[in-house]
């Protein structure tokens, strides 16, 4: 019979038949479709014709389309609905699947096809979109170590196997570690507590199988717990068991990992040339050197930690007046910034959460897309890979554009945070494809699911990332949708997240669960104008953790990552009572691959961007202007790779933008 992951799939739209797929179909699907890919990669390192663009390159792009098949899905389920058996090929893939794309990346008879063409690309005819896929193809050889011989090629094979299964096993580490903890709590614990907490924390313990509610490592459920529980003793066993994932000494320890994964990458830069990881890394980036990094992490910084320093003394005084001697610690900042927000804003998560539904906040970003770039969404009915996941299509003037499915919910199958990755990817070559575009994120499930303002943020922004993927409008797989620089990457993310700001979508969309009734007008000025309240704490704790990534690939490997990142953050004056985003044995984006290895920074290098770029709206006819949206999607959501970073940002709003408007986005400065 045949694999069917490797069949003809009929189903509507062409997304994968996952009802028909088993956990046992991925290891024969995935070696017959890595050897149907060597077959094709030696036929294009072998052609005994002279290579050309369009037998080599081009034959590249084309190759591995059953790879793609299998690896979209099993990723797909891998990260967002895993299990025992998921988990045990995810480690038997790592090393295999980086033995395969190695062999590519060095094989020398296929490299010197690739490289021939780029000494005469000059002479080539090719397009601007052609001579761009001929740059990025081979400098990407280069950076693999196609140019390497002999012990060091065989050394950079070795570092990337291992470096695949390290992250790997970071991962699922993490995944361990959030999914194993749990704090039970008694009727009497949930006193204080708002009704979408507890209802979460009740929906948490069915999910876990116990007869209460619980607390779990669930963003979307330890954060509004420690913003509203009373009861400092459970605040710092949930905090602590927070910051403790990866870090509890047993076989889910990844303080050894991320020792051994820095002292790799320092080898592999080395052997490639560089002084360091993190100036091999940004090489490509729009950044281009660490000290840019750094120049601009520390302008955002002492600003970040003066705002934060004052707010400190302001919660500690008011944690003194309920009678708590003894310092600030981390696990009363958000109780106490919460009940700040509300005496100073009299605004507080409770009263606003039945105003921002999860069915309503789809809507609003989908509306959104809709004024600005004509794109409609009609629900699908179609088998998916867990009863949580919806789909629409997207069409455009009656014309098919994308699927886009959405995975909201929290469960112990899936791993932390939120993401968008593309099922299939948008090209033209060598066939017209469509993209398929996921959504993933954790928000804490109810009847109906409410979401705090930040789970708000969260959604606008993933969505962001999947209008670049669905917008997109190149020829070549390899240049389309996200795959653009690491620190370009979130600008369309950050920058859609403005749109839920707009006064007029939050009036429409922001409607109560049991009334139906609108946001009030005075609430919904309030929610504007707390937008920055807390800003001291939340920029902290994301820059400590960019420059402690960032000390950690700027010079020799630390043989002690921990003791590093205590080194880092003592430089820097970290306020005591503010954690890192991400500490080492957790921080994920760094150590679970190499996709933010030294580009954890990039979050804010794209944030100096969107608050510039939202502005050009706002300079224009307003957040709905059709010229600027016309614009945005000309020269950034529709050509992925195709140009280099500076370059489209340049042909959207004519120059690029200082740190000063993200400070003022921020409220960090006077506007």
């Amino acid at each position: 019979m045949t694999n069917p992951i490797l069949s003809n799939w009929t189903t509507p739209f062409e997304i994968a038949p996952f009802t028909e797929i088993s956990d046992e179909d991925f290891t024969p699907a995935l070696d017959q479709a890595m050897d149907a890919h060597n077959a094709q990669i030696n036929a294009i390192a072998d052609n005994p014709e002279p290579p050309t663009f369009a037998n080599t390159v081009e034959a590249l792009e084309a190759a591995g389309e059953d790879m793609d098949k299998v690896l979209s899905v099993f990723f797909t389920v891998a990260g967002a609905d895993s299990n025992a058996k998921r988990e045990e090929l995810q480690r038997d893939f790592s090393p295999k699947l980086s033995t395969h794309f190695s062999g590519i990346s060095s094989n020398k008879a296929l490299f010197q096809r690739v490289a021939d063409l780029w000494e005469r690309r000059d002479d080539l005819g090719l397009s601007d979109e052609q001579a761009r896929v001929l740059m990025l193809t081979h400098r990407g050889f280069v950076r693999a170590g196609a140019a390497l011989q002999g012990d060091e090629d065989a050394r950079m094979q070795e570092i990337k196997s291992r470096l695949a299964s390290l992250g790997t096993s970071f991962t699922q580490n993490l995944l361990a570690d959030e999914r194993d903890w749990y704090m039970d709590l008694t009727e009497a614990d949930l006193q204080g507590l708002p009704d979408f907490v507890t209802d979460a924390a009740r929906a948490a313990g069915q999910e876990k199988g116990t007869d209460g509610p619980v607390v779990t490592l669930s963003r979307s459920l330890i954060v509004p717990f420690l913003q509203f529980s009373p009861r400092r003793d459970l605040r710092e066993k949930a905090y602590r068991a927070w910051t403790a994932r990866g870090a509890n000494g047993a076989e889910t320890d990844n303080r050894g990992i991320a020792a051994e994964t820095l002292m790799l990458r320092e080898e592999r830069a080395k052997l490639l040339g560089y002084d360091s990881f993190a100036a091999f890394k940004l090489e490509t980036e729009m950044a281009r050197t660490p000290d840019r990094v750094r120049d601009l992490l520390m302008q955002v910084w002492e600003p970040a930690k003066t705002r934060a320093d004052a707010d400190a003394e302001i919660l500690t005084q008011m944690m003194q007046e309920d009678g708590v001697n003894g310092p600030l610690e981390a696990w009363d900042w958000r109780y106490y910034a919460e009940k700040r927000r509300k005496a100073e804003h009299d605004l507080d998560e409770a009263t606003l959460k039945p105003y921002l539904q999860l069915d309503r906040m789809i809507e609003a970003s989908f509306s959104c897309a809709t004024r600005l770039f004509g794109l409609e969404f009609a629900p699908l009915d179609v088998p998916l890979y867990h009863p949580d996941c919806r789909a629409w299509e997207v069409t455009r003037n009656g014309r098919h554009v994308a699927v886009f499915i959405g995975d909201y919910f929290a469960r112990g199958s899936k791993r932390s945070g939120a993401w968008c990755s593309a099922m299939r990817a948008q090209a033209k070559f060598p066939k017209e494809e469509a993209p398929i575009v996921i959504n993933v994120c954790n928000f804490a499930k109810g009847d109906p699911a409410l979401l705090s303002y930040d789970d708000a943020r969260t959604l606008f922004h993933e969505f962001g990332h999947a209008l670049h993927q669905m917008l997109s409008n190149v020829t070549y797989e390899s240049i389309s949708g996200t795959s653009v620089a690491r620190d370009f990457v979130e600008l369309p993310s950050q920058l859609y997240e403005h749109w839920l700001e707009v006064p007029e979508v939050l009036a429409e969309f922001a409607t109560h669960a049991e009334t139906g009734e609108p946001m009030p007008q005075e609430m919904l000025e309030k929610v504007l104008n707390a937008a920055n309240f807390d800003q001291g704490f939340q920029t902290v704790e994301y820059v400590a953790s960019a420059l402690v990534d960032l000390a950690f690939h700027d010079g020799d490997a630390p043989a002690d990552p921990m003791a590093k990142q205590a080194e880092v953050l003592d430089g820097l004056g970290m306020p005591a009572a503010i954690g890192m985003r991400h500490a080492t044995p957790h921080f994920a984006h760094v150590f679970a691959g190499d996709g933010y290895s030294s580009g954890y920074y990039s979050y804010m290098w794209s944030e100096v961007m969107d608050a510039d770029a939202f502005a050009a709206f706002e300079e224009a006819d307003g957040a709905f202007d059709p010229e600027r949206a016309k614009a945005l999607e000309d020269n950034i959501l529709s050509t992925g790779g195709s140009r280099e970073a500076e370059e489209l940002y340049l042909a959207f709003r004519g120059r690029l933008p200082g740190v000063e408007a993200l400070l003022k986005g921020r409220g960090l400065i006077a506007a």
